[in-house]
């Protein structure tokens, strides 16, 4: 194993290590919620970045498979009846790779299309997801939404099998990127961003990449719609295919890093706690979604390639510099 790789799988674990003590170690409720908000968000982020932010098409409806994610369990404990406690959380592949498996089809038609065409095609499958949501009354209850049982919790650890769930989901979500940017896969998936035309021209599968690294990002985004759904016991469409969930997702991505590792985690921690008192102070009129747009601005205009790229950047500049300055002390002292 090479030194960089070994730096981050300790890396890997620290985090894995911390993310794991928090809510033993942390015991207020409402903190612990707001940490089961901002994994469910970095997980979503990590997701969407796993499909676009490798291969350059720019999604927009993620919030569609979010959403089918929470009414496939939902309808499941309606019609199946899997129980309480823990045993939706062993439901969760079953639900992440039937939905994944379910979109693939769709996904070969909307990626016959690139770029502002793709965009649009995605967004209209969200609204046409939430349209089928609000009329297919037998399955879904259209607007009067559909109940899942209660889960049979501690009422004073409510909270912690939901953040270890999302948790769980998102190191899912990094070990799949880690695992595909180290791969063959990867290095398809980001020629395929630089140019597909050259790439397809260099002999690469390009259909076949772009449909994996979608599977893999549908297949995470439909399993965090399943533990949010079993979170609030209660769905209906304009929340569990929610526009704002996806540009939530999009603008922590960007944030922190389009096409890195740790950037869409980094976002969601910096942005959802922030998101969450504004929602608190302002969530009355609705002005916390001028703050979202306020981020989203600045992102744009002061950090446009994200956190992580642009540190990368800062610290490359600067040991540059040190290299520079060592340069001609080394050749003086060779003189001497």
């Amino acid at each position: 194993m090479s030194r960089s790789a070994a730096v981050g799988v300790l890396r890997g674990g620290a985090f894995a290590a911390a993310g794991i003590a928090f809510p033993f170690v942390v015991h207020a409720a409402w903190i612990v919620n707001i940490g089961v908000l901002t994994l469910m968000y970095a997980a979503l982020a990590t997701a969407w970045n796993l499909f676009s932010g490798y291969s350059g098409y720019i999604s927009l409806g993620q919030a569609a498979f979010f959403g089918l994610g929470a009414y496939t369990l939902g309808i499941t404990f309606a019609h199946v009846g899997i129980g309480s406690g823990y045993n939706p959380f062993y439901a969760l592949p079953l639900v992440g790779a039937g939905v994944a498996l379910a979109s693939l089809p769709v996904a070969w038609i909307a990626l016959r299309t690139r770029h502002m065409t793709f965009a649009i095609v995605t967004l209209t499958l969200l609204f046409v997801t939430q349209q089928l949501a609000f009329n297919l009354h037998s399955i879904t209850h259209g607007s009067s939404g559909l109940m899942l049982p209660t889960p049979s919790f501690d009422i004073a650890d409510y909270d912690r099998p939901f953040y270890l769930a999302m948790f769980a989901l998102l190191l899912l979500g990094l070990g799949a990127c880690w695992l595909v940017l180290r791969s063959k896969l990867g290095l398809m998936l980001l020629a395929i961003r630089e140019d597909e035309e050259k790439a397809r021209g260099l002999g690469i599968r390009v259909t076949t990449a772009k449909l994996i690294a979608w599977w893999l990002s549908v297949a995470v985004s439909a399993m965090v719609g399943g533990v949010w759904a079993y979170y609030l016991t209660f769905i209906y469409p304009e929340s569990a295919v929610d526009p704002l969930v996806m540009i939530g997702a999009v603008l922590m991505t960007f944030l922190g890093g389009r096409g890195t590792l740790w950037g869409p985690a980094i976002g969601a921690f910096l942005l959802v706690p922030v998101q969450q008192y504004m929602l608190t102070r302002l969530g009355a009129s609705q002005l916390y979604l001028v703050g979202y747009a306020a981020v989203f601005m600045v992102v744009l205009l002061v950090l446009p390639r994200g956190i992580v790229p642009s540190l990368r950047d800062w610290i490359d500049r600067v040991r540059e510099r040190q290299r520079t300055r060592r340069g001609p002390i080394v050749r003086e002292e060779a003189h001497a």
